[in-house]
């Protein structure tokens, strides 16, 4: 009689995966800021532009195109901060608005032309080494991925929201 895996241990297995996952998304999390900050320092950018692409481009990939209000709060700043940042952004050529089709009212943060040439020339090999890296993999492992992924996103969604929603939060 073969033996079975004991709940401890599976408790343990999964613990161990977990805590990796963790520390996967942190290397991905600082690695990427470091070839943010290389991005933004190539084309005479702030810290806090880039940010406030990552955040263009992330809403535009989900379908959700950001108001200057809503960047404002994703990235804590003040209505005059967010405001010179914009009309940064659109003169420099990476961003322009447009008027929301669902409510003429709103006025949306989208991607240039210009943005997506320059952030294309630069993120492209990126995409390449991404690509050649994940060529082994099978497909099912990186649906697997995209779920896990799209779980910790979300989680971390939540947790951002509940600390804004605090007491003595900004």
């Amino acid at each position: 009689m073969r033996d079975e895996p004991s709940a401890k241990t599976d408790s343990t297995t999964r613990e161990h995966a977990e805590s990796e996952i963790a520390t996967d998304i942190r290397a991905l999390t600082a690695v990427s800021e470091q070839i943010g900050h290389l991005f933004a320092h190539s084309h005479s950018l702030r810290s806090t532009d880039f940010r406030a692409l990552m955040h263009i481009a992330t809403a535009e990939a989900e379908g959700r195109p950001l108001t200057a209000g809503q960047l404002r709060e994703l990235m804590g700043l003040s209505p005059a901060a967010i405001t010179y940042l914009v009309e940064r952004m659109i003169a420099s050529g990476h961003i322009h608005r447009e008027t929301d089709p669902g409510d003429r009212r709103r006025v949306l943060l989208h991607y240039s032309d210009h943005g997506m040439s320059v952030a294309g020339e630069f993120f492209h090999p990126l995409g390449r080494r991404t690509r050649s890296a994940l060529a082994d993999l099978p497909t099912t492992d990186l649906a697997a991925a995209h779920r896990v992924l799209a779980a910790v996103i979300s989680a971390m969604r939540d947790h951002h929201a509940a600390l804004t929603r605090a007491p003595g939060a900004r």
